[in-house]
C-alpha cells in the first residue's frame, strides 16, 4: 500500500508499507525518487497541518450526535462546503513545508 500525492510537475510519494512489493516494484522500473515519510510525523502529513486545523475551528467539539450517521452527515456537508481550492491549496504547500523540514534536518515545522 502506497500514499501518493502529486503536484503539477509530477508525482510525489509519500509513504509506502513494506508489504508493498508490487507497488515497490513499479517505483523502481520508473526510477521514481521515494521520500522518507515518518507514519506519525504532525510536522509532515497533510491531514493534520492542512485538514485538522479548519476542522477544529468548525467547532465539532461544541455539537451533539445521536448516531455515528448524524456525524458522517455533518462531516460530508462540511467537506461539500469546502471552497474549490481548499485542497488544492493544501497539497501544493507540501513541497515548501517538506523543504523547511529538510532544512531543519527533521526539526518541527511551524505552519
Amino acid at each position: 500500500m502506497a500514499t501518493v500525492s502529486w503536484d503539477a510537475k509530477g508525482v510525489i510519494l509519500g509513504d509506502i508499507l513494506p508489504q508493498a512489493n508490487l507497488t515497490q516494484q513499479w517505483l523502481q522500473r520508473y526510477g521514481w525518487e521515494i521520500l522518507p515519510h515518518p507514519a506519525h510525523s504532525p510536522d509532515l502529513a497533510p491531514s493534520d497541518f492542512h485538514l485538522f486545523g479548519p476542522l477544529k475551528r468548525h467547532d465539532l467539539g461544541g455539537m451533539a450526535f445521536e448516531t455515528e450517521d448524524d456525524l458522517i452527515s455533518e462531516l460530508r456537508n462540511w467537506f461539500d462546503n469546502l471552497d474549490v481550492d481548499f485542497f488544492r491549496v493544501g497539497i501544493n504547500s507540501l513541497l515548501s513545508r517538506w523543504q523547511k523540514c529538510i532544512d531543519l534536518h527533521g526539526d518541527y515545522v511551524e505552519k
